[in-house]
């Protein structure tokens, strides 16, 4: 079984992901589970070939020194596959993580596409989106740039690591740039970007103080730039990127966040119960003046209350959320307090006698 193969099977079965390690059998995960096996696998050997046909030079050598790389391949028009390789135990390993390049629209997605929309419109300031490893964090950012690319004249610019979506360009133009291949760190891109003239820059990801930094001074300077954030709610975005810096810093780091942050959303993926596939969850805070200023007085305990009550400027709690999905039949009241963080205010939401089964 080769490549496409897997591709294919993945693709017939929506499967979101695959697992190929050296002398075991090749599995796919499916809506959160990962499968039993789906084939034979590849003995090591043979794993060494098949990543030698699919890894460039500079790949080949990353691999040699640093036990891992990162790479991206095309399947027909309308997949693109994120691959990681690394190393287990000395034996080779190949994860593939699917990316639909077609359905990235807000609605395809399930996405609340009035706060995402006003969120795109921001002509300056810092987006974060947030969430765990798998939660859709790639596919909304997607989403946001095509709704830009096809309502405005602006300069797109991403640095990526790998380039995941790829895009058409329509009243945008876009530059994305691979990091490893286009530009070595994302402190090099950010600091030649003051020359690119974007309005809009798209970092994958924010996770040391440099990049920060330097993601807080474009935004400062009059360019909307949106990334990713390893965190589950807005409180614990603010905390991650405040904990980057050393203790005399955190205050003009608040300071900043109080005035540049437009928005946080934090995402997670929950099994829906109306149909196959699994449907977002989210929480939503953006900058009102109350958010603002607890932020710059560091009062982060009480975001969450604020957050939940203050939907005219379109934010919502998860509970808040969970609670809708479970009202509109869309996954079962276990799954929401299975996944709430608050699980005595969620059921302070809900009916008790008529959804707690």
């Amino acid at each position: 079984m080769d490549l496409k193969e897997i591709f294919k099977i993945m693709v017939e079965k929506n499967a979101s992901d695959a697992f190929i390690k050296g002398n075991d059998h090749v599995r796919i995960r499916t809506y959160t589970e990962v499968s039993l096996p789906i084939g034979r696998g590849y003995n090591n050997e043979e794993m060494s070939e098949l990543i030698a046909g699919i890894t460039s030079d500079r790949e080949k050598e990353e691999l040699r020194t640093k036990k891992s790389c990162e790479l991206a391949i095309y399947y027909e028009d309308r997949w693109r596959f994120r691959v990681a390789i690394f190393y287990e135990k000395n034996n080779l390993v190949i994860i593939l993580r699917k990316i639909d390049l077609k359905s990235i629209s807000f609605n395809e997605l399930n996405l609340p596409s009035k706060l995402l929309e006003q969120l795109c419109v921001e002509r300056r300031g810092l987006v974060l989106i947030t969430g765990m490893a798998g939660s859709g964090k790639s596919t909304t950012i997607a989403a946001m740039l095509e709704f830009i690319n096809a309502n405005f004249g602006k300069h797109i610019l991403t640095i990526e690591e790998p380039i995941e979506f790829t895009f058409e360009e329509k009243k945008s133009i876009i530059n994305q740039r691979d990091l490893g291949k286009d530009v070595f760190t994302y402190n090099d891109a950010l600091r030649q970007s003051v020359i690119h003239s974007p309005d809009v820059i798209y970092i994958s990801n924010i996770r040391d103080r440099d990049t920060c930094y330097a993601a807080l001074s474009a935004a400062e300077t009059g360019i909307l730039v949106v990334s990713t954030v390893h965190s589950f709610n807005a409180v614990s975005t603010v905390e991650r990127i405040v904990n980057f810096f050393p203790a005399d810093e955190r205050q003009f780091i608040l300071t900043q966040l109080s005035l540049l942050l437009k928005g946080t959303f934090s995402l997670r993926l929950l099994p829906r119960i109306d149909a196959a596939g699994l449907i977002p969850a989210y929480e939503a805070m953006t900058l009102s003046p109350t958010i603002s200023a607890l932020i710059r007085e560091n009062d982060l305990d009480k975001l969450p209350k604020c957050i939940s009550e203050s939907d005219i400027f379109y934010m919502k709690s998860f509970n808040q959320c969970l609670w809708e999905l479970v009202q509109a039949k869309k996954i079962s009241t276990q799954t929401a307090l299975t996944y709430s963080d608050e699980k005595k205010e969620l059921l302070l939401l809900m009916d008790r006698i008529k959804y707690i089964n």
